[in-house]
């Protein structure tokens, strides 16, 4: 089998991966809550070193998305342009996710954009389960890689996650609680507002998981301790 490498078309790319999918992998994978309905069986741990070698390539993205093939769409996310990708593509893409794990390995592409912070507030008010993730898992992701942008863009998006915290969805509500998390952990200056909306969560009837869950890692004294040497 020969080595992949940039030059490789999207045929290329799914016919590497129908010769390395296993049986095995998709068992797995389904104890996860991954819907393997179109998976080959393939893990990320095989797919990211996979990506690398490839490299970026819009257009070639394109076309993997459109196979419909679970590692084919994950190829897809690895290997997008986002300075190329366009809101109506983010918009298309999401209308077909159909598992957690599409929507966080495709948000970190979508994070990327130039529109990330309009995506966020459209997709979190979109009532598909699966888009309403996203929205989430790109606050998540952003929060701990866009390191230019100011806190004041997170903390703005705490009222976001208060409203929807009450969402009823175990994949929205997980999604929401990583998203709080991983906004007071950012910096010490977020790490209060965090944890005071944490505590409220906590203490009402409804979200509580989401909150208590959040309150226990931003009390960490390990967590406490690496916010304040960021800040000396």
């Amino acid at each position: 089998m020969p080595l992949p490498d940039p030059s490789w078309s999207a045929d290329d790319v799914v016919a590497h991966l129908r010769a390395i999918g296993t049986e095995a992998n998709l068992a797995g994978m389904a104890r996860f809550g991954i819907n393997t309905a179109s998976a080959l069986g393939i893990g990320n741990s095989d797919l990211r070193p996979l990506a690398r070698k490839l490299k970026k390539n819009h257009e070639r993205s394109l076309l993997l998305w459109e196979s419909g093939i679970r590692e084919a769409r994950l190829m897809a996310a690895f290997t997008g342009e986002p300075k190329k990708v366009d809101i109506n593509q983010c918009r298309r893409w999401a209308a077909n996710f159909d598992s957690w794990e599409i929507v966080d390995t495709v948000a970190d592409l979508f994070a990327e954009t130039p529109f990330w912070r309009g995506l966020i507030d459209e997709f979190a008010e979109d009532e598909r389960e699966f888009v309403r993730r996203t929205a989430f898992a790109m606050l998540a992701w952003s929060a701990v890689h866009l390191k230019k942008e100011p806190d004041a863009t997170f903390l703005a998006y705490l009222p976001l996650i208060e409203k929807h915290a009450r969402d009823p969805r175990n994949f929205v509500r997980k999604v929401v609680n990583w998203a709080l998390r991983q906004i007071g952990k950012r910096s010490m200056s977020l790490h209060a507002p965090a944890l005071a909306l944490a505590e409220k969560l906590a203490a009402s009837p409804d979200p509580r998981w989401v909150g208590r869950d959040a309150v226990k890692e931003l009390t960490d004294a390990k967590q406490l301790a690496r916010l304040a040497a960021a800040r000396t």
